[in-house]
């Protein structure tokens, strides 16, 4: 896996701030993997599988991105 992966709610949810974003990611919530350049994309993971990754999270919609960093 590369230092990065980009991620989009699971199961419909969306959310309308960062900050909605970062506590669901660190609640261990599921997240869609959306990269097609990787070979897990379509995927669901959370904050378990990719403990020391940063994390690009889609929201809002997909229009906006916030970035969560390892160990944030």
């Amino acid at each position: 896996m590369s230092d990065m992966i980009t991620l989009i709610p699971a199961y419909g949810r969306d959310y309308t701030s960062a900050s909605y974003v970062y506590k669901a990611w660190k609640a261990g919530k599921d997240f869609r993997i959306a990269d097609v350049s990787s070979q897990y994309n379509g995927k669901m993971c959370s904050i378990r599988d990719f403990p020391d990754t940063t994390a690009r999270i889609r929201y809002n919609k997909k229009q906006d991105v916030t970035l969560i960093g390892p160990g944030e």
